[in-house]
């Protein structure tokens, strides 16, 4: 048997990561109480870092809050920043170059997932889930079948190279006597 081997580029690392940032906002007004939170306009990307990828990214953050003793609402917004790093272990010894490509996908939106609020801050805690994927140079082996001709030999039909030796020329009187 002989082989060969095959370079390509293939996904070499692949994992996921869970993260939740806690961040303060100031209000205009001094909340009474947290009617809603959500997030919006997130945006990241990765790069490759001293053994790991480092993700930085961005998102808006909307708090809709009541003031004035819950009278009087607003809504206010922040854009907030975050740094992660995350550990990528190499499929079969492979290596994180600068040639490798790095793909950061949203795998869990970010959510608020806790809020409160004290001395009149806003206290936000924002979890998400980031997956990452090296792809880079990989080798294949495969086995290689030489000399083998896989063409199927097809041939004219032998029917009509055959020469007509008789003729009828009375062919359509012969069908009307029937």
């Amino acid at each position: 048997m002989a082989f060969k081997e095959i370079v390509t580029k293939a996904v070499i690392g692949k994992a996921k990561k869970t993260t939740s940032n806690d961040f303060t906002m100031q209000t205009e007004e001094v909340p009474t109480t947290v009617l809603g939170c959500w997030v919006i306009n997130h945006s990241f990307s990765g790069t490759k870092g001293d053994n790991k990828v480092n993700i930085t990214g961005t998102y808006d953050v909307n708090v809709w809050y009541s003031y004035d003793t819950d009278s009087k609402t607003a809504v206010s917004t922040k854009k907030y920043s975050y740094n992660d790093s995350m550990i990528v272990p190499l499929k079969d010894d492979a290596k994180l170059t600068n040639a490798s490509e790095i793909i950061v996908r949203c795998l869990k939106q970010p959510t608020v997932s806790n809020v409160s609020i004290k001395d009149g801050i806003v206290n936000l805690s924002i979890e998400k889930e980031l997956g990452v994927e090296i792809v880079g140079d990989t080798k294949v082996k495969i086995n290689v079948e030489e000399d083998e001709d896989d063409y199927v030999e097809v041939f004219d039909d032998e029917e009509v190279d055959k020469e007509i030796k008789e003729i009828n020329e009375d062919y359509l009187d012969d069908s009307s006597t029937e």
